[in-house]
């Protein structure tokens, strides 16, 4: 696929402005671009009303942007593949206004709840949430940034459950501007004070089970609770620790993360490591760090 984006690319480039030749190149440049998207994709059925509408001025807006960027473009600078990346999420982030959210948003109102339509209605619309790049990131005083990444991601994941949950208590009449974004952004807002006390209950128990990583500097020779937690680690008799992966991901289990961070790894060491991002890393690693405190508890 990356072989094809390039060839389209030089193609573009070597064709002079306003062409036939170059503008044939660019609708196939385009296509290939958006062929991987997340949003309005048909299905079993053409697309229209809503989707059809934004999926044209993605594809406008895409054109435009191209077309004009085209020149400065350098494939020995940038991939091809980062480069189509970034030039898509600008214009979906140019198209996806509040306007066109708040459409998505009574399209999924509009499909009876528990029903196939529905669910998908509400796919479209969480995916264009977040590709519209609107969502709001409040309360950065939480400290560090890794931290604050975990915590804003599963604040972000529970607003869009939410979403999907109480779409039909949005109305499009109140609210601030009546936006639909800042009905989202309202509740992001608290979810992430309540994801930031809600770990901090979490944590504050007698051992803080594995948790305390964060804090534990590297082993000395009397320091034995941290080798402890070493050692329960690396028996994993039942293979508990290591059955226990990101999906997709078996190398990356609950085992050789904890030991990876264990040994003073940082997070980007491991996220470089496993090829993961940092939050989903960090949020797996709470996640059983909790999960598996009453077998800590008993190994020590």
């Amino acid at each position: 696929m990356d072989e094809r984006l390039k060839k389209l690319v030089m193609e573009a480039q070597q064709y002079a402005s306003q062409s036939e030749e170059r503008q044939h190149t660019l609708n196939q440049l385009i296509d290939e671009m958006l062929r991987s998207r997340k949003i309005c994709r048909p299905g079993s059925q053409p697309l229209s009303g809503v989707y059809q509408e934004i999926y044209q001025q993605l594809r406008e807006q895409l054109l435009h942007d191209v077309d004009q960027n085209l020149g400065q473009y350098n494939a020995q600078r940038t991939p091809v593949r980062e480069w189509a990346n970034e030039m898509r999420k600008k214009a979906f982030e140019e198209v996806l206004d509040d306007a066109q959210l708040k459409k998505l948003a009574l399209e999924a109102q509009r499909h009876p709840p528990n029903t196939e339509s529905r669910q998908q209605a509400l796919i479209e619309l969480v995916n264009a949430i977040v590709l519209s790049g609107r969502l709001c990131h409040p309360h950065r005083w939480i400290s560090p940034n890794d931290f604050y990444a975990l915590i804003y991601e599963e604040a972000v994941n529970q607003t869009l459950l939410y979403v999907c949950q109480k779409i039909d208590t949005y109305d499009p009449e109140r609210g601030k501007e009546q936006k639909f974004i800042n009905w989202i952004n309202f509740r992001l807002d608290k979810m992430v004070l309540k994801c930031y006390n809600d770990f901090r209950l979490e944590t504050d128990t007698e051992i803080h089970t594995l948790a305390n990583l964060e804090d534990i500097a590297q082993p000395e020779p009397q320091n034995i609770l941290p080798e402890m937690l070493r050692e329960c680690l690396e028996e994993d008799a039942n293979n508990l620790f290591k059955n226990e992966h990101i999906r997709n991901c078996p190398n990356a289990n609950f085992q050789s993360i904890a030991l990876e961070r264990f040994s003073g790894k940082s997070w980007e060491e491991i996220s470089a490591y496993f090829g993961i991002r940092v939050p989903t890393l960090s949020s797996f690693f709470q996640r059983n760090c909790k999960k598996f405190a009453p077998q800590f508890k008993e190994y020590l």
